[in-house]
């Protein structure tokens, strides 16, 4: 299909010129108001606009504006025409995000050429974005892999079987996304932040790779002194993936599984640890899955415990509230029984 042009000038012989040149190898559309200019960009998304800056009702610059503030035009690439041929206007022209000027009265060669370039370096553009997006997703799907394996890999260790991390993944997607449905941290959960919670949540005990078989797999009660060696998995699992993982994901996911491993097991009255933080001096993301993890370990078999029911996990975890859980937290959780 032949690309879409629009040509934007308050004189129509210009339209007419632009028309004449242009047609044999473009569908050309041609408008010589602002107001219409807008008429038709509600209707139809062009590969090019050639744009007279001096228009009888909006000027070219104020066209130009509205066009990059709008997310359906943004990336539509603009050039300029003007008689004006001072280099001032030529500056403003690409200051304002044109990506070229063309001088008038029309050089059809000139006019030609500006735009078979324009439209093949816009080509190009949108062919590097896209394979910036496989790449990007590639290198996404991978980064999961390896997060589930490593999860994968503690759990099985631990005498699980594996699916205690997807569940928890899913259990902190559902509860962050309805917190955000209550208006509550609305302005932290955004999509990217509760991308990289479900991402993060399989690595939160990737600490207990550091904790021998002996202690990890007990079937029986811990004594007090193998207690707080299971307790050093929470900075053991920071300080792995600080150390392995700071060259591979954004420093914004980092940081979210760094929280995560060192602080889900903190508690929202300060009795908790390593850092015996309080309150909202616990990171969302780990008062979220605190919630969430905790309930997969009571409603599941473990070397030392059987399976429990909902009801009975949902009256412990109730008499925490406010104690281990933040209320609001673990209100909305219950919601989602």
């Amino acid at each position: 299909m032949k690309k879409i042009i629009l040509v934007v000038d308050n004189d129509k012989s210009n339209l007419m010129i632009a028309q004449k040149v242009l047609n044999d190898k473009y569908r050309v559309a041609a408008v010589n108001s602002g107001k219409m200019v807008f008429e038709y960009l509600k209707k139809n998304i062009p590969d090019l606009i050639l744009l007279d800056i001096n228009l009888a009702d909006i000027s070219g610059f104020e066209i130009m504006e509205r066009i990059r503030n709008t997310a359906q035009w943004c990336k539509i690439p603009v050039i300029f025409l003007s008689a004006d041929r001072n280099i001032n206007t030529e500056e403003k022209c690409f200051e304002s995000g044109a990506v070229d000027y063309i001088g008038k009265p029309f050089v059809p060669t000139v006019l030609e050429k500006r735009v078979s370039r324009t439209l093949e370096m816009e080509a190009y553009r949108q062919s590097l974005e896209k394979m910036v997006a496989m790449q990007l997703e590639q290198i996404t799907r991978m980064q999961n892999d390896v997060i589930m394996t490593l999860g994968n890999v503690i759990e099985s260790r631990d005498g699980t079987t594996g699916q205690h991390i997807k569940r928890t993944s899913v259990y902190v997607s559902l509860l962050a996304e309805s917190l955000k449905k209550k208006g509550t941290y609305t302005e932290t959960l955004t999509e990217d932040y509760m991308s990289d919670l479900r991402r993060a949540a399989p690595l939160h005990d990737i600490g207990k790779i550091t904790i021998p078989d002996s202690i990890l797999s007990k079937p029986g009660r811990l004594t007090p002194e193998e207690y707080e060696i299971v307790k050093l998995h929470t900075r053991s699992g920071e300080r792995l993936i600080r150390e392995n993982m700071s060259n591979m994901v954004s420093p914004e996911f980092l940081k979210m599984a760094c929280d995560v491993a060192c602080l889900h097991h903190e508690k929202w009255n300060g009795l908790g640890y390593p850092r015996g933080l309080k309150g909202e001096d616990i990171p969302l993301s780990a008062r979220i899955l605190a919630v969430a993890d905790v309930f997969d370990a009571l409603v599941s078999k473990r070397p030392y415990k059987d399976v429990m029911s909902i009801d009975t996990a949902f009256e412990i975890m109730q008499e925490d509230k406010g104690k281990a859980f933040e209320p609001i937290i673990l209100e909305t959780f219950f919601e989602l029984r």
